[in-house]
């Protein structure tokens, strides 16, 4: 045990070398604590180059109630946060919360976290080599991308809402007799929301005060050095107002600068489109959406399924 111990602490809190995380999915624990003690100089050396760097885009580009958010959460630039530190900020704002997670959350557990006002998070933090690009999340993505929109009353009845779409999408497919139709259903109501989701929370665009331009609010870019900029100022991206029916059909990378992305007015007006996602779902128009990506895992399905059964 001294000897497991000890690896964990030369090992430190990094993206795809953490004794602790592993032994957390060994032993099922998907909800877990932040071992602060863990994170080493090289980590916290990692959140200082990513958070340095970031600064400067974040004033050029990002939403000014991201920029709120930032300064409301008191951030360090130099180490790695605690996220009692974050929720002692956060939770007085709009009753959110970070959680610490293993890994990967399946979808309906994902999204009834939100419905709670708790954001399940990464704990480690990217290697220093790799900087630029992570095909998951880490503590920077979900902390410094996510974290600080959640400030914000609008944003964070937003994401509550959406929350309740995937108990409503529950309700919906527990309706469904034939077990093949409801994974069919499940799998179809689930990559519209899986869009949903990527076009705005992760990759969302806002009009700029009074009109004019556009700014970053989606975590995706805000995380990103190279993205955030690209999403701007690039005329190789195509940026058009939100359109339920062409986002609930769109396929996406995730490991690419995305050419395509879509805009909102407000976060009033996201609720809003919230709202809409939830009444095409009752009525039907998410049963039989485009195929491709994101693909719907096995445990994204059974999630919805096992939700889906305590609604009968």
């Amino acid at each position: 045990m001294a000897t497991d111990t000890l690896a964990a602490q030369l090992a430190g809190l990094t993206t795809a070398r953490a004794p602790f995380i592993e032994q957390a999915q060994h032993e099922g624990q998907l909800y877990i604590h932040q071992p602060y003690e863990l994170y080493t100089p090289d980590n916290h050396e990692a959140w200082r180059r990513l958070y340095g760097r970031m600064s400067d885009r974040w004033q050029r580009y990002a939403n000014e109630r991201f920029r709120q958010g930032i300064a409301s959460l008191c951030l360090s630039p130099e180490r790695v946060p605690r996220l009692e530190d974050v929720n002692r900020f956060l939770s007085p704002l709009t009753g959110f919360r970070a959680k610490p997670v293993s890994g990967y959350v399946p979808a309906f557990l994902f999204f009834d976290c939100l419905r709670n006002r708790e954001f399940p998070t990464t704990i480690t933090v990217r290697d220093g080599a790799t900087l630029d690009y992570l095909p998951e999340p880490d503590i920077f993505h979900d902390i410094a991308g996510h974290v600080p929109m959640h400030t914000d009353r609008a944003f964070a009845e937003t994401l509550v809402r959406f929350g309740d779409c995937a108990h409503t999408a529950a309700e919906l497919v527990a309706e469904i007799a034939d077990d093949a139709e409801k994974v069919r259903r499940a799998t179809s109501v689930f990559t519209a929301m899986a869009r949903f989701f990527w076009f705005t929370i992760e990759f969302g665009l806002m009009r700029g005060p009074g009109g004019e331009g556009l700014r970053v609010y989606g975590s995706g870019l805000l995380s990103s050095y190279g993205e955030i900029a690209h999403a701007i100022d690039s005329p190789e991206v195509q940026r058009y107002p939100m359109q339920l029916e062409w986002v609930i059909n769109q396929s996406f990378e995730i490991d690419r600068y995305q050419p395509l992305l879509f805009f909102v007015e407000s976060f009033e007006h996201l609720f809003e489109k919230v709202g809409e996602l939830e009444a095409w779902m009752r009525a039907g128009k998410l049963d039989d959406v485009a195929p491709g990506e994101p693909a719907m895992s096995e445990a994204d399905i059974k999630s919805f399924l096992d939700a889906s059964a305590t609604k009968r």
